[in-house]
């Protein structure tokens, strides 16, 4: 099954303030202003390089225990999360939809790595900062054309 190409936007868009890197969906500002422009192929390798930063991020602070149960409870609570991605990526979606609402991660099938952040809703904070970081460190290594001669 081909993966999806919808766009990732949230509605939280900071380019329109000047910045390079959106705070919202943490897509480049040019990628947000020619999404639309985009075709399958450009989309997709920028929902590949978010959900390789998303999974890295993740992966140092959470771990699935049941994949099935988190999938249900997503389902359950009307989370929108897309299925062709790593369960990471969902926990993602999830913590950005309902951290102040989950008492036991155990209960939606996954937990907390030992030095994890406890408080969900302050680990959100901290996994959106650190997105957005390194997003905005990609951005500056491998996009921003710098001028290095005065002409």
């Amino acid at each position: 099954m081909a993966k999806s190409t919808k766009t990732p936007c949230i509605g939280v868009c900071s380019t329109v303030f000047g910045d390079e890197v959106c705070r919202g969906c943490k897509r480049f500002q040019y990628e947000v202003i020619q999404w639309n422009a985009f075709n399958d192929s450009e989309k997709r390798s920028v929902l590949d390089r978010l959900e390789t930063l998303k999974v890295k991020i993740m992966e140092s602070k959470i771990f699935i225990l049941n994949e099935t149960l988190l999938k249900e409870k997503l389902s359950y609570h009307k989370i929108k999360f897309e299925e062709d991605v790593n369960p990471l990526c969902w926990v993602f979606d999830l913590l950005r939809t309902g951290s102040q609402s989950i008492q036991d991660p155990v209960d939606f099938g996954f937990d907390l790595l030992e030095g994890t952040q406890r408080n969900l809703s302050d680990l959100k904070k901290i996994i959106e900062q650190e997105l957005f970081e390194l997003s905005e460190a990609h951005y500056q290594r491998y996009f921003k054309v710098e001028k290095y001669f005065n002409v």
